[in-house]
C-alpha cells in the first residue's frame, strides 16, 4: 500500500510538541514518518509539512530565535526530502473580556482589570493547502491512504469527498496528553476526525518522546 503523510506543523506543535516542551528542531520527523508509514511505501513527494512562517521583528530577540529555529528545521526537512508548504503568520490583537465566563472574575475586576489585550499570531490558509494537496494527490492516484497529522475540523468536508469520491483511505493521527498542571486542559483526539476517517491512531507521550533528539535547542542555535 502507498501512503502519503500530511503534517499540520502548527497543529502538531500545539497538540504534541509544546505540551511536552519539545521544539520542532529537537524532533526527528523522518523517523516519525517511518513510524507512521508502519512498513508501507511512502510514495514520491509523499512527506509533506505545512507551517506558518515566522518573520524577524527588528529589535525583538525572541522573534530572531524563533526564526532561526524554523530555518534550521526547514534545512533538516529539505535534506530528508520533505515537501515544505508555508503560509504567512498574521499578527493580530486579541482581547479577553473579564466576565462571568472567567473563574474568580470578580477578584480580577476588583483589581481594576476588565480585559486582557495581547498580540497573537494566526496561520492563514494552511487548511486550504492541506485540502488542496490531498485532493490533487488523490486525483493523480499518488496514494492509497493519506496519513493526516492534524485535528483541524475544517478538513472534514474534504476528507468525506476524498473517501467517497476517490475511494482513498484517510488515517487520522490524534494525541492524548494529560496536562501536568492538573487544570483539566488535557489534549484529546478530535471526535469529528475520529468519526470521519478510516483508521484512527491516538499517540501518547511515550510515542512522541522516542523521536525527541538529544541535542538541546541552544546547540542548534549555536550551530546556525
Amino acid at each position: 500500500m502507498r501512503v502519503q503523510i500530511f503534517i499540520d506543523g502548527g497543529n502538531f506543535h500545539h497538540l504534541a510538541l509544546k505540551p511536552l516542551g519539545i521544539h520542532a528542531v529537537e524532533f526527528d520527523f523522518d523517523a516519525f514518518a517511518t513510524f507512521l508509514a508502519d512498513g508501507r511505501n511512502v510514495s514520491e513527494m509523499g512527506k509533506r509539512y505545512y507551517i506558518g512562517t515566522v518573520r524577524e521583528k527588528e529589535g525583538d530577540e525572541r522573534s530572531r530565535h524563533v526564526m532561526a529555529r524554523q530555518t534550521q528545521l526547514f534545512n533538516v526537512l529539505k535534506k530528508t526530502v520533505w515537501q515544505i508548504k508555508t503560509s504567512k503568520l498574521r499578527e493580530r490583537t486579541e482581547r479577553i473580556i473579564i466576565d462571568e465566563r472567567i473563574a474568580d472574575y470578580q477578584k480580577i475586576r476588583n483589581k481594576g482589570v476588565t480585559e486582557i489585550v495581547y498580540q497573537a499570531f494566526r496561520e492563514k490558509g494552511i487548511d486550504v493547502k492541506i485540502a488542496t494537496d490531498l485532493v490533487a494527490a488523490a486525483l493523480d492516484d499518488k496514494y492509497d491512504a493519506a496519513i493526516l497529522v492534524s485535528s483541524d475540523t475544517d478538513l472534514v468536508p474534504m476528507i468525506d469527498w476524498i473517501r467517497f469520491r476517490f475511494k482513498k483511505k484517510i488515517e487520522y493521527i490524534g494525541f492524548s496528553i494529560p496536562n501536568k498542571s492538573g487544570n483539566g486542559n488535557d489534549i484529546r483526539p478530535t471526535r469529528a476526525l475520529i468519526d470521519r476517517t478510516d483508521v484512527q491512531r491516538v499517540l501518547i507521550e511515550s510515542d512522541i518522546r522516542k523521536f525527541q533528539l538529544s541535542m538541546p535547542s541552544s546547540l542548534f542555535l549555536k550551530n546556525l
